[in-house]
């Protein structure tokens, strides 16, 4: 399971209750954080390059883009490399528009997601007759970082992050989010207070652990020893660690 930074433990929590006993790698390119503020061409090419290495190296029988940013960007190319399956991550979009009453979403990503044409698809397929707004809030991912390791949130992040939806026209109609970055749902509560009660959240974890759970039906799952976590640039952040071993990530190495 990759991802730029410690977000895609959502992921790996929804994981969790539907594949309790599969064994995990977590890897973070923590050295690489924030994506959302990178080049496609860069991601693109870093996100290719790690997880060519990753998989010759450790050799999963599945690796999971838990990354909004990476996967609307490369997961096309990552698919021509490598020969195990990919489940990316992408926008909610879809369940977004069946859930909404008001006919006018919000959506809240980085700046690199926000702005992708593969965005524009999922709206033009799935929200037709729908208002989409977006606004890239890339200063949330340090935010939820930050939560994580135990720091406060800053509450001013948050508020220029639902400012941000709220100020465009039609804004104050939003009453669904979709979280279209794996770290944002670590900061619904503060969110949620935020925008006020009628907005309801929705992000793909819960679909991306279905899809890993169908492409490995029937397979046996074994344990050899304890899950773990890989990082570039960093070979462990004790204001990690009890976030870590509470999903079942017991040792980090360097990558």
């Amino acid at each position: 399971m990759f991802d730029s930074g410690v977000g895609g433990l959502t992921v790996l929590d929804a994981l969790r209750a539907q594949l309790p006993d599969a064994p995990v790698i977590y890897a973070a390119d923590l050295a690489g954080l924030p994506y959302g503020e990178k080049s496609e061409a860069q991601i693109a090419a870093r996100v290719s390059g790690l997880l060519g290495r990753m998989t010759e190296r450790l050799k999963p029988r599945l690796v999971c883009i838990a990354c909004n940013t990476a996967s609307t960007i490369a997961l096309a190319s990552v698919r021509e490399v490598l020969e195990v399956p990919i489940v990316g991550t992408v926008p909610a979009i879809k369940p977004a528009a069946a859930m909404t009453q008001t006919g006018t979403i919000g959506l809240l990503g980085t700046a690199a997601t926000v702005r992708q044409t593969y965005v524009d698809q999922l709206e033009t397929e799935f929200a037709q007759g729908k208002r989409l707004l977006r606004h890239g809030a890339g200063e949330l991912v340090a935010a939820a970082e930050a939560k994580l390791r135990g720091a406060p949130v800053d509450q001013a992040v948050i508020e220029r992050a639902v400012n941000g939806l709220r100020s465009q026209p039609g804004g104050e109609e939003i009453d669904t989010v979709v979280l279209a970055c794996t770290h944002f749902p670590l900061l619904i509560e503060e969110l949620g207070q935020v925008f006020g009660p009628g907005v309801r959240f929705i992000d793909g974890a819960q679909g991306i652990a279905r899809r890993i759970a169908s492409l490995t039906r029937g397979q046996s799952f074994a344990r050899a020893h304890a899950d773990s976590a890989l990082f570039t640039g960093s070979d462990g952040d004790s204001a990690l660690m009890p976030a870590l071993r509470l999903r079942g990530l017991e040792s980090v190495a360097r990558f």
